[in-house]
């Protein structure tokens, strides 16, 4: 009788961290700078390119060793025991994830916003300067 292990099935537990994180595949994937497609790809694979899990654990805010040794039943042992220990300490923790990709990304979209509309202005000065100097 064979009792070998099946090995981890590396995009399933991308899939389930990434879910724990709150955060959509479409988030993770402007992330790593890919499509959507691809990061359901990833995690429908059973492997990943070692490159690509660190990208992938970096935006997740985890070690790709977590990713790869990732169990349902550590999760829930990890959540049982930081419950308890909050719940017998007089103070409490909010324990949830602060990053949200998307947010950096709307931050970055409102500067590039401001620095267009600071190029537009300064070319209208421009225009303007021109002109003054023609009627002259």
């Amino acid at each position: 009788m064979n009792t070998a292990t099946k090995p981890k099935h590396i995009g399933r537990n991308i899939s389930r961290i990434r879910e724990l994180r709150g955060m959509k595949q479409e988030a993770l994937a402007i992330a790593i700078g890919v499509s959507q497609q691809s990061v359901s790809n990833i995690e429908g694979s059973e492997t990943v390119e070692e490159e690509k899990l660190k990208a992938i654990a970096e935006v997740l805010g985890v070690s790709s060793d977590a990713i790869k040794n990732y169990s349902d039943e550590g999760v829930i042992n990890y959540f049982n025991t930081f419950n308890e220990a909050v719940s017998s300490s007089n103070f409490g923790h909010n324990n949830t994830c602060t990053f949200n990709p998307l947010d950096k990304l709307v931050d970055a979209y409102e500067e590039n916003k401001k620095l267009y509309e600071r190029l537009v202005q300064a070319e209208k000065d421009k225009v303007d300067y021109l002109e003054k100097l023609l009627k002259k």
